[in-house]
């Protein structure tokens, strides 16, 4: 089974172009204030222009209302929208299926509560106090097998060309996300092309 990988925190448009380069099926846009990955509307713009139907552009949202994210996708010209707050099933519903749920996994009960949100997609990450995502912290990735028999699931948290191939090969994800596993040592706001390339072949290497 192809496993689909996303690049994520992606801030400008030469590292959009080589993330396609190296067959990212979707890029992970960052819209969320505070955020080191953060860009402002207008880069959205651009990025989401330039990838077009290459790849799916993902905008990283936190705890807005469904009007303004509609808005946003609409004024980036993005086509979907990754839900990384405290968003509820209904604001989830509302929006589908141009959304999916972000979800912060540290016990059997956060992957249960994973579940309980509505959509054929689904993301997870490593639950870190007061953190949304993007720490380099790996999920324990027991914790989600039983879901991604039941969604297609995308695994986040910590990845890199060095553990992606375990993680495809013991959870079998639909999609694997990395941020921080490709980026320029110390600089989370552009990526490395020699760590997006390691990634994409040990992706295309796994056996899920």
């Amino acid at each position: 089974m192809t496993v689909h990988f996303k690049i994520c925190g992606i801030t400008n448009l030469e590292d959009a172009d080589a993330a396609l380069e190296v067959g990212a099926s979707s890029i992970g846009v960052n819209l969320v204030p505070g955020s080191p990955r953060q860009v402002d509307l207008e880069t959205a713009r651009k990025i989401a222009s330039a990838v077009g139907r290459n790849a799916l552009t993902v905008l990283v949202v936190a705890d807005l209302g469904v009007d303004e994210m509609r808005e946003l996708l609409r004024v980036t010209g993005a086509r979907c929208l990754q839900l990384h707050g405290n968003e509820s099933v209904d604001v989830v519903g509302r929006l589908m299926p141009h959304a999916y749920k972000a979800v912060r996994v540290g016990s059997p009960a956060d992957a249960e509560h994973a579940a309980e949100y509505p959509g054929e997609h689904l993301l997870v990450d490593a639950k870190v106090k007061d953190k949304l995502g993007g720490t380099g912290r790996v999920l324990d990735w027991s914790l989600v097998e039983p879901l991604a028999r039941r969604r297609k699931l995308t695994v986040a948290g910590g990845l890199t060309a060095n553990n992606v191939a375990e993680a495809i090969a013991q959870v079998k994800p639909f999609c694997v996300d990395v941020a921080s596993g490709v980026e320029v040592d110390g600089n989370p706001r552009r990526k490395d092309r020699d760590k997006l390339a390691a990634f994409a072949r040990a992706v295309a290497g796994a056996r899920s």
